[in-house]
């Protein structure tokens, strides 16, 4: 559907892909991954046409659509929420209002038998049937259950955009591009600004839609729910996996030894190369030998490892301070705006050590009752923090707070304390502030940047109760696993307000649903808390639509007929058949590999580049080998099950 040949992309001299090739096929789900500055965004740019390449180029069917939703974009003024939605129909509805235009025309006219008039019949009949074919009937609903499923309220149709946040107009965005149904979806960072329940709704669409997606997140259970293959962009050249990212993280680990095991023997090759030439450099006897090192050494190609996938940063934080018992005692809490009541009898202890989740779809009070907890609002009813707490904060606006003209490093240099100190550079570079980054000013850092130095200030501030406002939006999937794991270590008290799954579990045993003007106690993880969700609507699902559900079993089991049988078993038999000829090819690599690796051991052969070469392309095959053999395994047992 889409080819991608020979891509490289420059920015000056310094290239940013080198000769990368690949194919999107027309039901592929696939998440981009790698390092932040890998390309990721900048490929997704190229892929929606906004880029041109330095080389290469993209070829693409001229029929194809593609909808793109960037991080960062203009958008519309002047619009209502349905307004802006309805735009993704602009075609049905300029042809609903020429089909209305040519009806007033035919009932003004009266020469029925002209020419014209039987023009004007034929072209009505025609706009009818398009109108027909494209859904007329339909969109207006499907516009509905859109908006809805991304948030929004049924009262906010009418509102204009310019009411809304960036986050909440962004939706709109997402929404305009999702109701045009394109062939390929490009979502870059599409769940930044969207709740836990919102984030499901997308989920569910795009698992069952039937075009292509190319996305970017750094939401793991997000993209392990929708997505079935991984490319990774690192150092310039592409990883192709045919898994989901939990896999893709395994196999990428497989690879990444391998390559690091492959550079250390290339590397020993090189220095007993070297040494050899410098030892006979001004031996006439040895001087054809020498010369044919010195090519061998030019022609070789050189392997990369990335140095940066090291083990994972222990970020540990300076001792709590200890408090009371009770960190946080709210009794009967209400809060409103005027006559717009955010919520009302809230009760909530939260106990010294406790890890709690504040979640929600937005808009339902969970900043609100954070800024009460801070004395920042006025409330009614009864909120008290406890003996001897001291309160660290993040909040977006955290970052503004900032001094402008320190640097990165001097910014944290200033609050480390203790063993910390000597680890501020790990630190920064944990948080994408590695090198030369460290000593940027604060003034030059962008909105997301001066968020992450904020994040880390907080944290080695020696504090008893973290309270963290969606503190992974502009963290990468590195970053969250050392800000994870350094909460799970906190020894003082955390509230998180977050829509990010798979940052809260394992590390909150509470959560706190905001909805509906309450605020609801649930014990346990947050995957209890969605099982619990789940169950609980689908027994009220069960209730009111037992009937229908028995009936609508028995009639999908009478419809696998006798061929359908049939036809499974023949598509299983072609699948084993595909199994067993993965696992003779796999044999044959291993028996060439282990040929190849005889010979190395012969002194004479040891520094041969192109027995090196060929066992590097082997090694390669076979790698790709295996995974295809796993990816038709695991899909055998599907249909075996």
């Amino acid at each position: 559907m889409i080819s991608i040949e020979q891509l490289t992309v420059e920015f000056g001299s310094v290239p940013l892909f080198h000769e990368i090739s690949f194919l999107i096929n027309p039901k592929d789900k696939i998440a981009l991954v790698g390092k932040n500055g890998a390309g990721k965004t900048t490929l997704l740019k190229l892929l929606a046409g906004k880029m041109q390449p330095t080389h290469g180029r993209i070829s693409m069917p001229a029929d194809l659509t593609v909808g793109y939703l960037p991080q960062h974009m203009i958008h519309a003024e002047g619009t209502t929420v349905m307004e802006e939605a309805r735009k993704a129909f602009e075609q049905i509805i300029s042809l609903q209002k020429k089909t209305e235009s040519l009806g007033v025309e035919l009932a003004e006219r009266t020469d029925y038998d002209s020419e014209e008039y039987q023009r004007l019949i034929t072209q009505l009949a025609h706009d009818n049937e398009m109108l027909q074919i494209l859904g007329v009937h339909n969109f207006e609903g499907e516009v509905e259950k859109t908006l809805l499923g991304l948030g929004f309220r049924r009262t906010d149709f009418d509102r204009p955009c310019s009411e809304f946040s960036g986050g909440w107009r962004m939706r709109i965005e997402l929404a305009k591009i999702l109701l045009q149904h394109p062939d390929v979806l490009l979502l870059d960072e599409p769940t930044n600004h969207l709740d836990i329940e919102s984030i499901q709704w997308l989920e569910n669409f795009l698992s069952s839609s039937s075009g292509a997606v190319v996305l970017v997140s750094h939401d793991r259970a997000f993209i392990d729910a929708v997505t079935n293959r991984t490319i990774e962009i690192s150092l310039g050249r592409i990883y192709d996996y045919n898994v989901n990212y939990s896999r893709y993280v395994e196999l990428r680990k497989e690879r990444h030894e391998q390559q690091v095991r492959a550079y250390e023997n290339q590397q020993k090759m090189i220095a007993e190369t070297e040494d050899f030439i410098e030892r006979f450099r001004y031996k006439a006897t040895k001087a054809v030998q020498v010369q044919s090192r010195i090519k061998q050494l030019a022609k070789l190609e050189r392997i990369e490892v990335d140095l940066e996938d090291n083990s994972r940063l222990n970020l540990k934080f300076p001792p709590a301070p200890r408090s009371g018992d009770f960190p946080l005692m709210i009794t009967d809490l209400s809060k409103a705006y005027g006559d717009h009541l955010i919520f009302e009898h809230v009760n909530m202890t939260v106990k010294r050590g406790e890890k709690v989740a504040f979640v929600g779809r937005n808009g339902e009070g969970k900043t609100t009752l954070v800024k009460c907890i801070m004395g920042q609002l006025e409330y009614a009813g009864n909120l008290k923090v406890g003996h001897n707490v001291k309160i660290g904060y993040y909040a977006q606006n955290q970052a503004s707070l900032l001094d402008d003209e320190l640097t990165v490093f001097e910014t944290i240099d200033r609050v480390a304390v203790g063993d910390i100190r000597t680890k501020i550079r790990d630190i920064l570079g944990a948080f994408m502030f590695g090198g030369e980054a460290s000593d940027k000013k604060v003034k030059v850092l962008s909105g997301g940047e001066r968020s992450r130095l904020a994040m880390i200030r907080l944290l080695l501030e020696p504090v008893n109760l973290l309270i963290l406002d969606e503190p992974t939006n502009h963290l990468d999937m590195r970053s969250k696993d050392v800000l994870k794991a350094a909460l799970q270590d906190f020894g003082g008290t955390v509230i998180v307000v977050s829509h990010d799954r798979d940052f809260l579990d394992g590390l909150v045993s509470k959560v706190y649903e905001f909805g509906n003007r309450q605020v609801k106690e649930h014990i346990g993880g947050v995957y209890d808390f969605l099982r619990t969700k789940k169950m609980e609507n689908l027994q009220e699902l069960e209730i009111s639509q037992a009937p229908k559900a028995v009936v609508s079993r028995q009639e999908s089991a009478n419809k696998i007929s006798y061929e359908a049988r049939k036809e499974q078993q023949r598509q299983l038999r072609k699948q084993e058949k595909m199994v067993e000829e993965a696992e003779k090819q796999i044999a044959l690599l291993e028996n060439e590999i282990a040929e190849i690796e005889n010979m190395l051991q012969d002194p004479a052969k040891a520094c041969d580049a192109e027995l090196y070469t060929r066992h590097k392309k082997k090694q390669h095959e076979l790698e790709q080998k295996m995974y295809e053999w796993e990816i038709l395994s695991e899909q055998l047992e599907k249909m075996k099950s």
